[in-house]
């Protein structure tokens, strides 16, 4: 009689499948071009020279000097993930074997975070309003990093729905809830405030298309 077939053991299904599940190694990754580097490069110029310009301008005292520390971390921060993404760090390669910066992520989640605060701050918003507007924008944020990460199409399509509906309560507050604190707040404040949030929306707007 034939001898008999001995069957595998759990510890080598398990690794079977794990070498299934793996992704196929990169032999070629699609990377940021010349172009892209040239563009890296400026916004990083850009932004560094605002931080300074900032920084410059903390010392003189004033009601605004707190919204100058904001914008200079604003500027800074983002500075350091474009010169993450220049200097060849803060990315990895994802499905389809393309370079993936998630240091724009980690950059969106603070400084996006940052604007936030400042909006509701010189609207004279409520902090419970500012700080529920901050979590909204994290989750965008979080969201969208997840859905950029992910490899089933069901799956990116719920995160980017779940980015939306946060990214909706977000616009709302700007539009409506940050805006009425401001108009409470009269004169020159709701003018001020008026123009920011106009600007933030129409860049934050187009989220959904980008």
């Amino acid at each position: 009689s034939a001898p008999p077939v001995s069957e595998p053991s759990t510890m080598a299904i398990f690794e079977m499948l794990a070498q299934s599940l793996a992704p196929t190694a990169c032999t070629t990754i699609e990377e940021v071009g010349s172009t892209g580097v040239g563009a890296l490069t400026v916004a990083f110029l850009v932004l560094a020279i605002t931080a300074i310009i900032f920084i410059a301008r903390s010392s003189v005292p004033g009601p605004e000097r707190p919204h100058i520390y904001i914008c200079l971390y604003i500027c800074g921060v983002a500075a350091l993930g474009y010169f993450a993404m220049l200097s060849g760090q803060g990315w990895t390669a994802i499905a389809g074997c393309r370079q993936f910066f998630y240091a724009r992520y980690f950059d969106w989640a603070v400084t996006n975070s940052l604007i936030v605060l400042n909006l509701g701050l010189i609207a004279g918003a409520d902090s419970a309003s500012i700080a529920a507007t901050i979590g909204a924008e994290v989750v965008v944020v979080f969201a969208t990093y997840m859905g950029s990460v992910a490899v089933v199409t069901t799956v990116k399509w719920f995160w980017f729905t779940f980015s939306l509906v946060a990214l909706v309560f977000v616009l709302y507050s700007i539009a409506r809830t940050f805006k009425d604190s401001a108009i409470l707040r009269g004169g020159a404040i709701a003018s001020l405030y008026g123009q920011l949030a106009a600007l933030i929306l129409i860049c934050w707007i187009f989220y959904p298309v980008l």
